[in-house]
């Protein structure tokens, strides 16, 4: 009997395995790679006035390829990228060092006040900045006028994609943050012990050893960084409300693509638009992992 019951009960815990998967492989399936798959179908398709939705093949991609307003929005974000998110990593980077420095006073306070803005929807927090940079009524404006300065241009052309940087490194660089703050807390305490007994002071350790440890932090950090930039969406979105003449509807390709699908009524399209979108960003996602690789290797 003891012979027969092992392999039973084996069996049990190797079944127990694929139980446990189900539920996310169901969800999974049906939120993600089913959405997926009919946004691939719809965007080999085109409705048009005569004939209905006829299929086209590639000619929707070759179309998008060759969109200015796509290309545009495309190279905007990816210049929006260049721009905030050195400012934003480095930022965290430096609030992180510090609170685990164990140098600060109040540093949980000081901890929860940097992360606290993460937990402001970003919807909220672009319609708190909208209003803050508004030219009117906002109080930079109200304090330039009191003081007989002129009303800066936050919501102008030339200072719109910083004032979109300001209000995402505002929302982002808590977060960002607490991860490089957890991966600072996991380095053993002995390799701190070794560098002071070497004669290493505070500033050689953060060079010499933490920064060293920081570095698949960093990476991921900047690998999010990179989808939530290409993604970019709520904040130009409410921000156009506020200076329309500025933010078109096609500032951003996210946001060029919810309009052509939800103003336009261009659903194909717009599949076809969001499709090229991932794909920039995997390509965008892989040259950071392969150039951090290629460091990596001697």
């Amino acid at each position: 009997m003891a012979v027969t019951s092992a392999p039973s009960a084996k069996g049990r815990r190797r079944a127990a395995g694929p139980l446990f998967v189900a539920p996310f492989m169901v969800l999974f399936v049906l939120l993600f790679l089913a959405p997926l798959g009919y946004a691939a179908y719809l965007s080999l398709f085109q409705e048009r006035l005569i004939g209905g939705t006829a299929f086209v093949g590639l000619d929707n991609y070759v179309k998008a390829v060759q969109d200015p307003l796509l290309i545009h929005g495309v190279g905007r974000v990816a210049l929006f990228f260049v721009i905030q998110v050195p400012v934003m990593l480095l930022l965290a980077l430096l609030f992180a060092l510090a609170l685990d420095s164990g140098l600060l006073r109040l540093a949980r306070v000081i901890r929860l006040g940097i992360f606290v803005p993460y937990a402001v929807p970003s919807v909220v927090a672009a319609l708190m900045w909208g209003y803050l940079y508004g030219p009117d009524f906002g109080p930079f404006a109200q304090l330039s006028r009191k003081l007989d300065l002129p009303v800066p241009g936050f919501l102008s052309e030339s200072w719109m994609l910083g004032s979109l940087a300001n209000i995402v490194t505002w929302e982002f660089v808590g977060y960002n943050m607490i991860i490089l703050y957890a991966a600072l807390r996991t380095i053993p305490q002995e390799l701190y012990e070794a560098a002071a007994m070497d004669g290493a002071g505070a500033w050689r350790i953060a060079w010499s050893v933490k920064l060293p440890a920081l570095k698949p932090a960093l990476l991921l950090t900047l690998l999010f960084s990179v989808i939530g930039s290409f993604q970019l969406f709520n904040e130009p979105n409410l921000l156009m409300k506020v200076a329309p003449d500025v933010i078109s509807s096609s500032y951003t390709a996210n946001l060029y693509a919810y309009t052509l699908a939800f103003t336009g009524q261009q659903v194909n399209y717009a599949a076809t638009v969001s499709f090229l979108l991932g794909l920039v960003i995997v390509i965008a996602s892989y040259a950071i992992l392969l150039t951090a690789n290629r460091r990596r290797t001697p």
